[in-house]
């Protein structure tokens, strides 16, 4: 597109009535006035973390439930409720969300404490200091007052994965140390077995309890669609029918209603590319296929590192010949590992690891038997050529591994 032709681009796509009217609405960080369908358990942790406004220490609390169920949403909105009264009481309490899925915030525990710092204006760098030391002046910082700290973190059995329990149990020690301050946390989770692998002294010192978000039905999720619609598209915007569609696929998804809102922006994104004046129905098949690769590749960068060797490992294999077996992907993974600096996992574990890439949709391992000597994997790839590529490129660049050299 020349220049000119760009100017008059740009200026007609201003002079377009817009689908929009605050797009914001359908965006997964937005948090509305009024949660639907989750009164039950905004009651629940309300009701845990109430005591902190009397300067008592409230339980830990861990939060169970499938992507898209509120999880995150509730629990935050609690908190910054609790948070706004014990501002107005001048109640000393301060709440840290932190999301542990986000790689160079919370994949080791030295950056995820030093977030914790940055929180509190203390700058720490990114590597460089002893771990303990970090502690000490995290342990110092949070100390100077009288405080509860509230810390929520979301997504915790990403860090477990990649760190193990010790953070949790050092998090949970430090309690007993803290002579003015005291730390609650609050983790949310969609794995709801994560805590059975924990050490059992960190159980112990954890002593949780748990919330179980239930999914969202299609009617649930169609008047979350109607609420949120209302607030973030124009008059008219939207096909008669398009917002009890998109609400049963979601709940074909398990009931996610962060998938619901998602396909809807993205429905809506791809209508306003085409020019067209209403989202269409058919613009929600285009966008469902559209957040499928994109939810691939996303799960590909976000994997642990032994993940990402591991699908390495198989993407090879299967590139060199048809039927590709678990025995055989472990030796490679093996020799990747040694390539990389990591430790390998044992080969069960890398089984459950096949099985989870699996369920992701990335590969098909098929259960077959070899009779006497057991059973086995045969793995194939279940991306298309496209993905399949691009998955490529993320793992050569985040491990540093050469392709054609495995």
């Amino acid at each position: 597109m020349k220049e000119r032709g760009l100017v008059d681009f740009f200026e007609q796509y201003l002079e377009k009535p817009a689908l929009f009217k605050n797009k914001i609405i359908l965006q997964s960080n937005y948090t509305p006035e009024h949660i639907t369908h989750r009164d039950e358990q905004i009651e629940q942790i309300a009701k845990i973390l109430a005591p902190a406004l009397r300067g008592d220490k409230p339980s830990n609390v861990f939060i169970y439930g499938k992507t898209g169920t509120g999880k995150t949403l509730t629990a935050r909105y609690t908190a910054q409720h609790l948070e706004t009264v014990a501002r107005q009481k001048k109640i000393p309490l301060k709440v840290i969300y932190l999301n542990c899925k986000l790689k160079k915030l919370a994949d080791t525990e030295y950056r995820l404490i030093a977030q914790l710092l940055r929180e509190y204006g203390r700058e720490i760098p990114a590597t460089g200091l002893p771990t303990d030391e970090v502690y000490h002046i995290f342990f110092n910082t949070v100390d100077k007052e009288k405080q509860n700290l509230i810390l929520i973190l979301d997504e915790i059995d990403q860090l477990i994965g990649k760190e193990g329990d010790e953070l949790l149990y050092n998090l949970t020690r430090i309690n007993s140390e803290l002579k003015n301050a005291q730390i609650t946390l609050i983790g949310i989770s969609n794995d709801l077995t994560f805590t059975d692998t924990l050490d059992p002294r960190v159980k112990s010192s954890l002593g949780e309890e748990e919330i179980v978000f239930p999914p969202y039905n299609a009617l649930q999720i169609q008047q979350i669609l109607k609420e949120r619609a209302k607030l973030a598209f124009a008059p008219e915007a939207l096909e008669e029918g398009l917002l009890e569609k998109c609400a049963a696929y979601a709940a074909r998804e398990h009931g996610d209603a962060r998938r619901a809102l998602e396909l809807l922006r993205v429905a809506a994104e791809l209508a306003e590319r085409e020019n067209n004046s209403q989202v269409a129905i058919e613009h929600l098949d285009k966008a469902e296929h559209k957040i499928e690769s994109d939810r691939i590749l996303e799960s590909v960068t976000n994997q642990p590192k032994q993940y990402q060797v591991a699908l390495f490992s198989i993407l090879f294999a299967c590139s060199q010949k048809q039927g590709v077996y678990t025995g055989e992907i472990y030796s490679l993974y093996e020799q990747n590992c040694t390539r990389t600096g990591l430790r390998p996992l044992t080969q069960r574990r890398i089984s459950d690891v096949i099985a989870e890439l699996d369920m992701l949709g990335i590969i098909n391992a098929k259960v077959i038997s070899k009779g006497r000597y057991g059973r086995t994997r045969e793995i194939s790839i279940s991306t298309n050529d496209t993905i399949t590529q691009k998955i490529k490129g993320i793992l050569t660049e985040e491990l540093g591994l050469a392709w054609n050299s495995s």
